[in-house]
């Protein structure tokens, strides 16, 4: 099943990570224009101006509502978005972090590329 057809799942504390193979296999499958960054992946993106970088942030807060996983954010160089995902709950990556970048980067595609 695609990440896209998936919905986050309630992480409690215990829940195991990733293993680096499996967490680079659904990078490079699902979401290659995310990077791995230890135990995070990220996105970084560059809009045409600022007024359109903090659109793409409420967006990407809907989404992240909607599913219960919220990334770090941060608008700097005031046209530039860095987006990070890790599991805090289970201390590393999670399929929980991939499906919500497969749905960031759908936005992403659909309506500011």
């Amino acid at each position: 099943m695609r990440l896209l057809d998936k919905r986050c799942q309630p992480c409690e504390g215990g829940t195991p990570p990733l293993g680096p193979e499996e967490a680079d296999f659904l990078l490079s499958d699902q979401v290659p224009a995310w990077q791995r960054d230890g135990d995070w992946i990220q996105r970084d993106l560059v809009f045409k101006d600022f007024k359109t970088a903090v659109a793409f942030v409420r967006d990407v807060a809907d989404i992240a509502e909607d599913e219960g996983h919220h990334p770090d954010i941060l608008i700097h160089r005031y046209k530039h978005v860095r987006l990070r995902l890790q599991t805090h709950a289970a201390g590393g990556l999670t399929e929980n972090d991939f499906i919500l970048a497969a749905k960031l980067e759908r936005l992403h595609g659909q309506r500011y590329a």
